[in-house]
Parts: structure tokens; sequence; C-alpha cells
């Protein structure tokens, strides 16, 4: 597999690539004016996305039916759309108490990239196709690749690599999707966001608009996994101080108990919300409130009726 290049004639007729019309004399305007522009077109980020329901709800679903058959959920970008990516993926554990490599982010360049330009590795499909590969994909994952361009040759080539070992591929992009990316892709989000504050800069409402995205993708496949209580994040890691006391504060919410008692169980769960509030509604010991969990898959709603 080889790189494959663009001109600048046909890079130019990218929407993303286009002068936008409310900003073409942002350089004469005020700092009030140039605000108010940006509030002005981050408007259509959120329409955008609101635009493209119907294609969410298919893929959160994708999504749900990979996690549940045992796959996991990678996604696959460069510069700002990979960084966003990483973003997302890195902040699972922690929220939802997910295994470190069930939802992944692939960036053009690797973790160096995360804090310095590596623009030249975009341009190689190879290399995308490369790290699916070093990343161990497998016919039961799920790739999604983002690029506001719809033609990142790294995003590509790492979703045609994913088709051929037998994994489903996506695509979030701010374009509309070229023929190709339609034949390669099972899944497409396409936000329609228009031309770009500053021509050329996806980092504006192109990446917001990915982020909306992303945030709907993975909350709502780790709500589908029982991740979630109401609108509370029982599932979530008692790493730090923060976390801990969120983590206290939600047993006390659902239980009913006092602070103490919140404490004591939570330590004997081994920092496990889940299973604190389980042991106490149900006057178990960790390893029968475990069970409990398991029986319901994890789910902790059926395992207080039960």
């Amino acid at each position: 597999m080889t790189s494959r290049s663009m001109n600048p004639v046909s890079l130019g007729k990218l929407l993303t690539e286009q002068q936008n019309q409310n900003s073409v004399d942002i350089d004469l305007k005020s700092t009030a004016e140039i605000v108010k522009i940006f509030h002005q077109e981050d408007r259509t980020a959120l329409s955008a996305v609101e635009a493209e329901t119907d294609a969410i709800v298919i893929v959160v679903e994708a999504i749900t039916a990979t996690f549940s058959s045992g796959g996991r959920l990678f996604y696959i970008g460069a510069g700002t759309s990979g960084r966003l990516g990483v973003l997302d993926a890195s902040e699972c554990p922690p929220t939802f108490g997910s295994a470190p490599n069930m939802v992944q982010g692939i960036i053009a360049g690797g973790d160096f990239a995360l804090r310095n330009p590596v623009e030249a590795e975009e341009d190689q499909d190879n290399a995308g196709a490369k790290a699916i590969r070093e990343h161990n994909v497998t016919d039961l994952d799920l790739v999604i690749g983002i690029a506001s361009s719809g033609r990142t040759p790294y995003v590509l080539g790492g979703m045609k690599e994913a088709k051929k070992i037998g994994a489903q591929a996506g695509i979030i992009c701010c374009t509309p999707p070229s023929n190709y990316v339609q034949e390669i892709a099972d899944y497409v989000i396409a936000p329609i966001v228009g031309p770009e504050i500053i021509a050329g800069s996806t980092r504006l409402k192109s990446g917001t608009a990915t982020k909306l995205v992303l945030n709907i993708l993975t909350t709502a496949s780790m709500i589908q996994q029982g991740k979630v209580y109401g609108n509370l994040m029982v599932d979530v890691k008692a790493s730090n101080q923060k976390m801990t006391d969120r983590a206290l504060r939600i047993i006390m919410n659902i239980t009913g108990c006092n602070f103490q008692t919140a404490k004591q169980k939570l330590i004997e769960a081994e920092g496990r919300a889940k299973t604190a509030i389980i042991m106490i509604t149900k006057k178990l010991n960790r390893e029968s409130a475990t069970q409990l969990l398991e029986n319901h898959k994890g789910f902790l709603r059926p395992a207080l009726h039960h």
C-alpha cells in the first residue's frame, strides 16, 4: 500500500479549506467582534452533530454490540483528530471503570505527536495500516477513523487494513464523504460544519463537532454496558481524592447510608462503588456482592431488585 497524494487543486475543493464569508475580515475586527463570530460559528457545530443523530445511534449500537462480543473500540486519527481520539479513550477507565484496552486511541506519530506536530506522518497510508497491525486489531473489533477532511491517508489506510483483518470500520468526518470512503466504511458520521473561521483550521468547528460526537459514542455505549445507574457513574474508579469522594457520595445517594458506612464498605469493596452499594443494600460480603453483579452482567439496577 502506498501513500496517495492529492494535488493542491483537489485539496482546495474540500469544504474545510474554503473561506468562511462570516470571517473574511476577521483581522479587522475588535476582540469583542471576534468572540461573537466564534459564538455564532460554534452553534453550527452543535446543529451539525444533531443532524447526524440517526448515524450516531447506529454507531453507538455497533459499539455496544462490539463490547458485548468481547471486542474493542479503536479510534485512529492524525493531528487534532488523533488527539481527540486519544483524549476520549483515555477518559473511559477513570470514568467508567473500563479496562484500559477496551477503548484505545491511535494517533499518527505515536505518543510524541500528542504534544508535538508530526504532520508528515498523516500522509502515509501504510503507516496507518501498520499501526492497526501493531495494536493487534482482530475481527471482533471496531475501528473508527477520525478525519475532518475525510481524506487523511493515514486514517484511510488504517481503516482499510482493519477491514482486511475482518474488523468493522467507521469514520467521523466534517465534509461529505467521498465514494472511496463510503466503500471502505461500514459507518459514516459526517457533521457538516462548513468552512472554518480561519480557513483550513479544523481544530475549530470540526474539532468541536468531533469532540461532541466522541462524547456521545463512548458515554452512550458505556451506559448500555451498565456503567451508569440513573445518571451516576457507579463504575467510577476511586483512584484519587476527587474520585473517592465522588464514589462515596454515589454510595450514600443510592443506599441512603451515612458517610462512615460508605467509607468502610468502599474499602471492603476494594474501591468499587457498585460492589459497595450491593454489599450495603443486600447485606452481603464482597464475594457474594461481586457474584450477584456478575449474574446480572454488571448491571446494578437488576441486581438491586434481585
